[in-house]
């Protein structure tokens, strides 16, 4: 029973790293000031705010995608240390 759960916990935690570098990469960069010059970066009010939403919203699953990672960490580590 130990072997299959490793092995489910092993790869739960593979896809929700995966998912914690795809979200990272979706997030903008907080130094965009020169990029926004160079491309024409005449951006409206509502763009703009469009993206802090989104942006924010990206920030809060970081954060709880990584707090998932880490208790699933925890608890492969416990089903190891027990057998």
């Amino acid at each position: 029973m130990g072997n299959i759960a490793e092995i489910i916990i092993g790869v739960v935690i593979g896809l929700v790293s995966l998912v914690i570098i795809a979200i990272v990469l979706l997030q903008q960069g907080r130094r965009s000031g020169i990029n926004g010059a160079i491309s024409g970066g005449a951006d409206t009010f509502l763009s703009k705010n469009k993206a802090r939403t989104v942006d924010a919203s990206l920030a809060r699953w970081t954060k709880v995608i990584a707090a998932a990672f880490f208790v699933l960490a925890i608890v492969a580590n416990v089903i190891a240390l027990s057998k």
